[in-house]
């Protein structure tokens, strides 16, 4: 039997795509307290995504939002990593508020942001351990919260993966502004 790359590459990137994901499932976490979650998108539901990012553009004139589109369509899949708000109790005024308490609702937990960092930090070495093309996409995350493809989680990031002969995530066109 003669199996091709070509042939067995989607297959090969998503099974890649679930060991990145445990990567980020299994970085370090504020405390112990996981309050990460994590989805692998790939198929017509990245057109979706896609979509939703090119008509976010009219709300808030980001064109970078159709440069990040793009590559989403070009990616085999995606890994939207976003994070539960939880304010650890540690009072230690990252977030700017001198306490976890004044701080008002809406304002991110600054530790609650570096988890997800972290997470995305383990994700991506492991792609990259993997041989794989990634890149991490704010507009694609925020596009995927908007979806509420992660319920009730906020800080949402994409990362963006691909197996190709050229990376499609370097080199890219800047937009018109």
């Amino acid at each position: 039997m003669i199996l091709n790359e070509r042939d067995s590459r989607h297959e090969h990137l998503l099974a890649a795509a679930r060991q990145i994901m445990t990567a980020a499932r299994t970085a370090p976490k504020a405390k112990g307290v996981d309050i990460i979650e994590i989805a692998l998108i790939e198929g017509d539901d990245l057109i979706v995504l896609s979509d939703k990012m090119v008509a976010m553009v009219e709300e808030h004139g980001m064109k970078f939002f159709l440069r990040d589109a793009e590559n989403i369509r070009q990616a085999e899949c995606v890994i939207i990593i976003g994070t539960h708000q939880l304010p650890h109790g540690l009072n230690c005024a990252h977030c700017g508020y001198s306490t976890c308490t004044d701080k008002p609702n809406g304002v991110p937990c600054a530790i609650n942001s570096i988890d997800v960092g972290i997470a995305i930090g383990s994700a991506c070495a492991t792609a990259a351990d993997l041989r794989l093309d990634t890149r991490v996409l704010f507009s694609a995350g925020l596009a995927a919260q908007r979806l509420n493809l992660l319920p009730d989680c906020t800080q949402t990031f994409a990362i963006a993966i691909s197996a190709s002969s050229k990376n499609p995530f370097f080199d890219r066109k800047s937009p018109n502004t």
